[in-house]
């Protein structure tokens, strides 16, 4: 079986279009996708705030080692266009970047 390492991804993108049906839905529910409660999880969070320009999608992905993290990141752009698109809005801009979470090197302080 091939290595698997967990992957964090951040797409990032804005609203464009907004009606009025549109702007009311994302407001009805922005106290629930505050941007400064967000994480990371496997179903994926997104986040905005009240004045609509901007989101962002945080998801936690299972994924094959590759040379590259852009399959795992076009698995990410298509979660963060669905929960987008659950509202009923258009967007814009998408563009997303991925963590390996397997290579990161935890430095721990030294003691003396």
């Amino acid at each position: 079986m091939p290595d698997q390492h967990t992957y964090r991804v951040l797409v990032r993108g804005r609203f464009t279009d907004l009606d009025t049906a549109g702007r009311a839905r994302l407001l009805a529910a922005a106290d629930e996708h505050d941007m400064l409660d967000s994480g990371f999880s496997e179903e994926g969070v997104l986040s905005y705030d009240r004045a609509l320009a901007f989101f962002s999608f945080r998801v936690e992905l299972r994924a094959e080692v590759e040379k590259t993290d852009r399959a795992v990141c076009d698995r990410g752009l298509a979660l963060a266009a669905r929960a987008v698109e659950a509202f009923g809005v258009d967007f814009r801009d998408l563009r997303a970047s991925a963590t390996d979470r397997d290579l990161i090197k935890v430095r721990r302080p030294t003691r003396r």
